[in-house]
């Protein structure tokens, strides 16, 4: 499984602002609450945390458990499940490398399910069938395919029902691996700062702690929530679904008047 030459990747569409139906710019810092930064609260942290924290920015684990095909077919399928098409390239959070980092070291939940494989073997399979899935259905490479393509693979996996390479899933319960899949890729977000930027979240708790416990209120140095509209992109399986009126809305939730 030779890595995909540079410039054959999929061009994505943007998200679209409702009223006008126009795109909207891709953002440095998504989400709801401009200007706040976790990474200017560090200060109050200790030094051990801090250190932890930071890390998260500066360093991106190399890839090693991944082959350098393998990787370009994880790193589409990542990127469809987490979509950052909302970021400016320099800013988007790496999801490949933590669960490449995980894999390789065999860092694991200490248990696992009597019809799955290891986690590393359960990856191999998977993206071989995300490959032969890709060539099986379009005769190409995964990470070449349109969104939309690459999507309704993702989905029948999604539903347990793949459209292709059936004998490949059934090495293993396909609803598990939805679940470690979804898993990994938010564990990989979720931890990095951007993401807690763009959610408002105000870092680590310890050793300042939290003051205003109730009813969302926002502490000192966090801002309050602004949101906008937004629809999805138009080559998305999202897209077909706000369209059929089945999408979620995006709309604030009461008492949440600052970052929490």
């Amino acid at each position: 499984m030779p890595p995909t030459p540079e410039g054959t990747l999929t061009r994505r569409e943007p998200l679209i602002e409702p009223k006008s139906g126009l795109p909207l710019a891709a953002k440095e810092q998504p989400g709801y609450y401009p200007g706040f930064s976790t990474l200017g609260q560090q200060k109050y942290w200790d030094a051990a945390t801090r250190k932890v924290v930071l890390k998260r920015v500066s360093e991106i684990p190399p890839i090693r458990f991944f082959s350098p095909g393998e990787a370009a077919t994880m790193r589409a399928v990542m990127d469809r499940i987490l979509p950052q098409e909302d970021r400016v390239p320099e800013r988007r959070i790496p999801l490949l490398p933590p669960l490449d980092d995980r894999l390789y070291t065999n860092r694991i939940d200490g248990y696992r399910y009597e019809d799955m494989p290891s986690d590393r073997d359960a990856y191999r399979i998977a993206v071989r069938a995300f490959h032969d899935m890709a060539q099986t259905l379009h005769r190409r490479r995964f990470e070449e395919l349109e969104t939309m393509q690459q999507e309704v693979i993702i989905k029948s996996i999604h539903d347990g029902e793949p459209t292709a390479c059936k004998d490949l899933w059934k090495e293993m319960n396909v609803e598990r691996f939805w679940a470690l899949l979804v898993s990994d890729c938010c564990a990989a977000y979720y931890s990095h700062p951007w993401a807690w930027d763009e959610i408002g979240f105000g870092g680590p708790s310890y050793p300042r702690g939290y003051m205003r416990l109730e009813e969302g209120e926002p502490e000192p140095w966090e801002v309050n929530e602004q949101r906008y509209d937004w629809t999805a992109p138009v080559d998305t399986i999202s897209s077909i679904e706000e369209r059929h009126g089945s999408g979620a809305e995006h709309q604030s939730h009461p008492g949440q008047g600052g970052t929490h």
